[in-house]
């Protein structure tokens, strides 16, 4: 009997490390979705969010001048009226972004994807659109004259001409 209970044990022990190491494993092959992320108010100047997920992350009113974006997922990211200035936008997704009253002057916005972004009242000032896609973007008209002066090239993402998104003329 003794030796019952003592194979047992041992069977209850092998089997909570198996669960164990199985755990642990399970925990460092998944990949999770994206948490939205706030940085509200932030002062978050020179910060360097390149190549990261930040789909649907909060930005609202932070000071994001001079900060590194390239390569990152921002779509549904709200940078209302944030501080983007000279912020670096290169090949960015801001599909469906919330840019409103947002600081975008000489920002680097080259191969941008902002297709759906609601942008009324950015400033966009001195900003590279080069490949830029405008799809659907809700601009005031101002500024898009504006953007229509600089805009040139197709974005390599979508294939659609700067100018065309812009409907410039």
């Amino acid at each position: 009997m003794n030796s019952r209970l003592s194979d047992r044990i041992w069977a209850s022990i092998l089997s909570l490390l198996l669960w164990a190491v199985f755990s642990v494993t399970a925990t460092f092959s998944y990949t999770p979705t994206a948490l939205a992320l706030e940085y509200n108010k932030e002062i978050l100047i020179e910060a360097d969010f390149s190549g990261r997920d930040l789909t649907d992350s909060s930005f609202t009113k932070a000071n994001l001048r001079q900060s590194n974006f390239s390569n990152s997922n921002l779509s549904g990211v709200s940078f209302f009226a944030a501080n983007l200035e000279s912020a670096n936008l290169q090949g960015t997704d801001l599909t469906n972004a919330t840019l409103d009253s947002a600081r975008l002057i000489k920002a680097n916005l080259t191969n941008a994807i902002l297709e759906g972004a609601f942008a009324a009242n950015a400033k966009f000032d001195g900003a590279i659109i080069d490949g830029a896609d405008f799809t659907d973007v809700l601009l005031r008209p101002d500024e898009q004259k504006k953007l229509c002066k600089v805009a040139k090239g197709t974005n390599p993402t979508t294939g659609r001409d700067t100018r065309d998104t812009l409907f410039c003329p």
